[in-house]
């Protein structure tokens, strides 16, 4: 179940994030073969704001999937609608405030960013972020709709979203540069334009009776506010590092070849942040999924999914690195089209960048397993230096014998360097080599339940559920429960796998797995029944007459505690039951 359920949220994510990626790469080639050289060269000065706003709103994504991970973790619905509130209502209050700062700001934001005081590429600088800060709120709102449709299973909507936006943004582009003229204006007012279309199509489902998160005012407090933004901060910290990192890039790469290098830079980022959409896609999945699975003390699947990322991320990593290294000059060409300098610095440099894309992927499915699993500390500090002081030190040093093709060594070798320290860390702390056992997760000794207080199964037929009941009863007498108790559980399962086996899987005779847990942990029995068959609310449930789910209401009665989630289209139904020794 977890590798189905990792594959179709990592296709999702990485679609969707490639598909954002596609609309800055979309408006570049518009810049590039329209405007010039001198347009990408302000492109690229204007880029650390245009950072500065997604990473906020990445920042409040990352702390929706780390709170609200926790959240339905912990199968409370009720904290994770208070989690959406907060989301929403805070997204539209920054969005709203960055997007006057920067109208009211962008003439001393320009010069600060490096365009100067007048000329050319001063005005298109300035242009370009008065056009893309109008669309501040719609960014905002499309990047804090993606986790909750992630949780929600929309990963269809979500697609269907993020490639309504980039055929919007290519419409909107060719009007600006064929009929509008509406230079770089023009260009960041038809990126904004098309992140309302985003988030509009997406928001849809938001609106609908059928949406499994409810917004209300009176669930926006500032404690869960704060609590999104403290989940967040690791994400700050990679936002900080990605501006200071375009920051000093930026006058490292003029320094070592004026405008034509500058311009390359910016086709270099472009296409390399379009291929990074798998690191986007791994680290996303891994941080939610991650926290589900720590918040459920269930160490075996949390080591299954960051196992299985990473593998996934050597894989999608290599491909996507061989592409950019044959396809390089034609990638390129889509940006450059006249033969010169500016071409040539951005093959060479593209071919060098695409080797770190392995590391990165890796990175990322580390990175945010530890965030997590509440080690804000080593993601931030693996953040900074991964995103900003490995590859300025990079370009610094390398630039000082190789001159430009040592710059262009910043994004492979400062990966490269971060996933060395990783290892050497793990290393350190465990004594062990980061692929031997679970070593790679640094989980404190105590996490989780012992294997012998754990019975766990996966199951796809009412006998393999009789027998495992049977088997569940046996493993709590073992543990020196009573009977009554023994059977109250062995009761639980029998009745809801079966009812799960029966009614759901047969609903839509699609193939369909059960998984069911029974563990002994704090003076409590606890179970946790998870299917992808369609959702079903138990506790909900209404019978349709007196003999109707007659089980299920005996398995409510039983229970001392009841918890129901759906999400990431998978049902999720914890019982505890209280110990009698």
């Amino acid at each position: 179940m977890i590798r189905k359920l990792v594959r179709q949220m990592l296709s999702a994510q990485i679609i969707s994030a490639m598909t954002v990626s596609l609309c800055l790469l979309i408006d570049n080639i518009m810049i590039g073969r329209f405007l010039k050289e001198d347009a990408l060269s302000a492109y690229s000065l204007a880029n650390p704001i245009l950072l500065a706003i997604g990473g906020i709103g990445m920042m409040l994504s990352v702390g929706i999937q780390t709170a609200c991970g926790k959240s339905l973790g912990r199968g409370s619905q009720e904290e994770t609608n208070a989690g959406y509130s907060s989301a929403i209502a805070l997204a539209g209050g920054i969005s709203l405030a960055f997007l006057v700062v920067v109208l009211l700001l962008r003439t001393p934001i320009a010069t600060i960013m490096g365009a100067g005081r007048e000329g050319v590429i001063f005005d298109m600088t300035r242009d370009y972020l008065a056009g893309f800060s109008l669309g501040a709120p719609g960014s905002m709102g499309a990047l804090v709709l993606v986790p909750f449709m992630q949780m929600a299973g929309k990963s269809g909507l979500l697609i269907v979203s993020v490639l309504s936006m980039t055929v919007a943004d290519v419409v909107l582009d060719l009007l600006n540069v064929l009929v509008f003229h509406g230079g770089m204006f023009g260009m960041g007012l038809a990126s904004s334009l098309s992140y309302y279309i985003a988030m509009l199509i997406g928001g849809w489902y938001f609106l609908s009776k059928k949406c499994v998160f409810r917004f209300s005012f009176k669930l926006v407090t500032m404690r869960k506010i704060t609590e999104l933004f403290q989940a967040g901060i690791p994400a700050g910290f990679t936002m900080i590092a990605s501006v200071l990192l375009i920051f000093f890039m930026n006058r490292i790469v003029r320094a070592a070849g004026g405008n034509s290098a500058l311009a390359a830079y910016t086709v270099i980022t472009t296409l390399g942040n379009t291929a990074g959409g798998i690191n986007t896609g791994v680290g996303g999945v891994s941080l939610t999924l991650a926290g589900i699975f720590y918040n459920e003390e269930d160490r075996t699947s949390l080591k299954e999914v960051v196992a299985l990322l990473c593998r996934y991320a050597v894989i999608l990593g290599a491909a996507a690195g061989v592409l950019l290294l044959i396809f390089a000059p034609a990638c390129v060409s889509l940006f450059i089209p006249e033969a010169g300098a500016a071409q040539d610095f951005a093959i060479r440099g593209l071919r060098i960048f695409a080797a770190g894309l392995i590391p990165c992927a890796v990175n990322a499915a580390l990175r945010s397993a530890y965030q997590a699993t509440d080690r804000v500390g080593l993601m931030a500090v693996i953040s900074l230096a991964e995103g900003a002081a490995l590859p300025v030190l990079v370009a610094l040093v390398f630039r000082s014998f190789l001159g430009l093709d040592g710059v262009w060594m910043f994004y492979a070798l400062g990966e490269l360097l971060a996933l060395i320290c990783i290892g050497l860390m793990i290393f350190l702390r465990t004594r062990r080599m980061p692929w031997q056992g679970d070593a790679f997760l640094l989980l404190r000794r105590d996490f989780g339940v012992t294997p012998e207080n754990l019975l766990e199964r996966s199951l796809t037929t009412v006998p393999e559920v009789v027998d495992f009941a049977r088997e569940a009863g046996d493993f709590c007498r073992r543990h020196g429960q009573s009977d009554q108790i023994s059977s109250h559980i062995s009761l639980c399962i029998e009745e809801m796998g079966a009812n799960i086996v029966q009614h759901g899987f047969a609903a839509d005779q699609k193939p369909h797995h059960l998984s069911i847990r029974v563990l002994d942990k704090d003076d409590r029995w606890v179970l946790r029944f998870r299917d992808d068959c369609r959702a079903f609310d138990p506790v909900q449930y209404v019978p349709g007459n007196a003999e109707d789910g007659l089980g299920i209401r005996l398995v409510m009665a039983l229970a001392e505690e009841v918890n129901y989630t759906y999400s990431m289209n998978l049902n999720n139904l914890m019982l505890r039951l209280p110990e009698n020794g």
